[in-house]
């Protein structure tokens, strides 16, 4: 009998658009849809786009065999200060913790800055009695009293959720279950968060911040994933629904509505986990992602085939600069990461006048409502999008496919009038610096995401995606000499892949600050050997079998008397002398590359010992791209398009890119437009098709 077809499902919610992709098991077929985002109520989002791409496909919901969301409400719950009413329960004489936070500047020299007002009033913060010392053994015992008496006292407040985070709870969490249980007397038990089940390591302000805010958010959270879980089912969906974390991993719903601060980062991830998956397919694991949308652009590195992940990652910041401010502006979350830099300048940022009279772009975003002049929906202020139509690099009849028609004409006069008169220039003038300003800065962020981590980005190609990033991608590939750059099938929805090329992941560590030179192996083993118990554990319970299980772990090095550090690679899991020599060496190399020097005369110290634990999940395969189609057949018009290495608009071949097949060679410049996406070539570069329809757009001089 033939077998059932069966389909994955990934829904990714933008500021600006929600998409979808939805895979055929049995062929590999792909199918993708968008829609706008309703920043009213996100799972409206999520639901249109689910129906729509079900109609089209023609696919009953009970085929569904595995859904998978990114969303950002967890962020915007934070950005916009819309947290739920929380509580701070905290050892005795630390109440004002987050008050005090750390004693830096985002920006050292601005003496009018303000650190991010505090995400729960003072007055609803406790301190208790208690204290545990470094070692986790009990120098004061826990006053249960005066816990009950702050649980009357927020119960009083309505506090919807309440985080605690003791001194050293990381090394003895016995305190802070007991204040758990007495708070389940008066709370249910979604409404508590202890630190040391949320981010059990070392540094109060970094493991309180993260405590508070998967608190906060809980709530939010788990509201909206119940009205998804609800509708879904209602609707006959009965597989398994999964989220897609910050570090690029998926986890349940129902972990999701534990630990919500996992994915505050989970729509970006996925593009950088969607570029890692490509670049598997096409043998480079040396990767740039560049992905820019409508509200924002974000930039990422995979070395290895591995996306970079970092546990320095704050949000909501409350500065002003165009990378979500420097360290200090925002609020610290010490979960894993993928490594993203993050700037404002997308399809829908405004173009603007400064007291100065110069223009600026970003980071004030017209996002999905009303969205850009040219979209007719009430936009006023020009936009990137608007330069772009203006300068001929969208086509105004074939936006979305020629689902929605722009309009040319007032883009063209709100550009005039907002941004060209004030400066005294021409509209194409105007609209070339809007589209130079936004690829500066999108420039600039690739440069933080290699040159500053210690990476040469001519070693990597560039992935680029997003509604907007095939346009603005190779000048900037020009731009810092990447020798390649990658445009993957339907652009526009690719973020939406890397929901369906991942897998199940958690994350666990254990704090152990010692000497490198005196640590026993077998007390390494002992501890990894209780973190891999917690991720076995976990994995078995979402039915993940052994032999689909992998495991990794790492330790973080630094010098004795550094305040961060950077985490190694454990290769051989029984500590042999050899294995404790490597990981010394890695750590001097590791420290050269990030720094620019290392000290190896000097002592170092381990401070915390990491796993994570890993569950298969299959993945799509790559379609093959038609064969036989010429670039003859598949121009469809010409249109005057400017360019600035030509100092003029010139008449360029415009090409539909469903109708290239594979091998296809075409010289820039050149337009080459789908539904979602359009991709600009420039003067002196050619674009051409792979086996598997990606576009690779290359220097003529360079091109193999």
């Amino acid at each position: 009998m033939p077998t059932k077809p069966t389909y994955r499902l990934g829904v990714d919610i933008g500021g600006t658009f929600t998409d979808a992709i939805l895979i055929d098991e049995s062929t590999g077929q792909v199918k993708v849809s968008k829609v706008p985002s309703t920043p009213d109520d996100p799972s409206r989002g999520f639901l249109n786009v689910l129906t729509r791409i079900l109609e089209a496909a023609g696919v009953a919901a009970e085929e569904l065999n595995y859904v998978v969301h990114a969303t950002t409400v967890a962020t915007n719950s934070i950005i916009e200060r819309k947290l739920a009413p929380t509580g701070f329960i905290t050892t005795d004489g630390f109440r004002d913790l987050l008050e005090i936070q750390r004693q830096i500047r985002a920006s050292i020299y601005d003496v009018h800055f303000q650190k991010p007002a505090p995400l729960v009033p003072r007055h609803r913060c406790f301190g208790v009695p208690e204290r545990l010392d470094a070692r986790g053994e009990v120098v004061k015992p826990l006053d249960e009293s005066a816990v009950r008496a702050a649980a009357r006292e927020l119960r009083e407040e309505g506090v919807e959720s309440i985080a605690v985070c003791l001194l050293h709870a990381y090394v003895n969490s016995d305190h802070e279950n007991r204040i758990g249980q007495i708070l389940r007397e008066h709370f249910p038990q979604e409404a508590i968060s202890l630190s040391s089940d949320v981010a059990p390591d070392f540094r109060e302000y970094f493991r309180a911040s993260t405590t508070v805010i998967n608190a906060g958010i809980r709530p939010i959270v788990g509201r909206y994933l119940e009205r998804i879980e609800t509708r879904l089912r209602e609707m006959g969906v009965s597989a398994p629904l999964l989220l897609m974390q910050s570090s690029g991993g998926v986890y349940t719903f129902e972990t999701g509505t534990e630990k919500p601060v996992y994915m505050v980062e989970s729509g970006p991830a996925a593009g950088v986990i969607a570029s890692g998956y490509l670049g598997d397919q096409l043998g480079r694991p040396d990767l740039m992602s560049f992905d820019m949308g409508g509200t924002t652009a974000k930039a990422g590195l995979i070395q290895d085939g591995i996306p970079r992940i970092t546990k320095e990652y704050e949000v909501g910041s409350a500065a002003s600069a165009s990378d979500h401010g420097g360290k200090g502006s925002g609020y610290p979350i010490r979960t894993p990461v993928v490594d993203l830099v993050e700037i404002g300048a997308g399809g829908g940022s405004i173009a603007w006048i400064d007291g100065g009279e110069v223009l600026r772009v970003g980071p004030q975003s017209a996002g999905a409502d009303p969205g850009p002049v040219c979209y007719g929906a009430g936009g006023t202020e020009p936009t990137i999008t608007d330069a772009n139509l203006v300068l001929g690099r969208i086509d105004p009849t074939y936006f979305l496919g020629g689902e929605i028609s722009l309009d040319l004409d007032s883009a063209r006069k709100t550009i005039e009038e907002k941004c060209g008169r004030p400066l005294r220039m021409g509209t194409t003038e105007v609209a070339h610096g809007i589209v130079e300003i936004a690829n500066a800065a999108m420039t600039g962020a690739l440069r933080r995401i290699s040159i500053q981590r210690g990476f040469d980005p001519r070693d990597f190609a560039l992935v680029a995606f997003g509604g907007a990033g095939p346009l603005h991608a190779n000048r900037m590939a020009a731009e810092l000499e990447i020798p390649a750059v990658i445009v993957p099938r339907s652009p526009g929805t690719f973020s939406a892949m890397g929901l369906l090329a991942t897998d199940l992941r958690h994350e666990y560590s254990a704090t152990s600050v010692q000497r490198f030179e005196t640590i026993e192996p077998v007390d390494l083993i002992s501890v990894f050997d209780s973190l891999w118990k917690q991720g076995e554990d976990a994995l078995a319970r979402e039915g993940v079998p052994p032999g689909d299980m992998r495991f990794y772990k790492l330790i973080d090095l630094r010098y004795v008397g550094q305040s961060y550090e950077l985490a190694i690679r454990v290769r051989d899991e029984d500590f042999h002398p050899e294995e404790m020599g490597r990981l010394r060496d890695e750590f001097h190399a590791e420290h050269l590359r990030v720094y620019g020097f290392n000290a190896p005369d000097e002592p170092i110290e381990a401070v915390n010992l990491r796993l994570t634990a890993m569950g298969n999940i299959s993945k799509p395969a790559l379609q093959q791209a038609d064969q036989g189609k010429s670039q003859d057949h598949a121009r469809k018009s010409d249109r005057d398009v400017y360019f600035s290495e030509l100092g003029t608009t010139v008449s360029c071949p415009v090409f539909d890119r469903y109708e290239l097949g594979a091998g296809c060679t075409i010289e820039g410049p050149a337009v080459v437009e789908e539904m979602d996406s359009t991709t600009l070539v420039h003067p002196r570069y050619k674009v051409s098709v792979d086996p598997f329809g990606n576009l690779i757009i290359e220097h003529v001089e360079h091109s193999l």
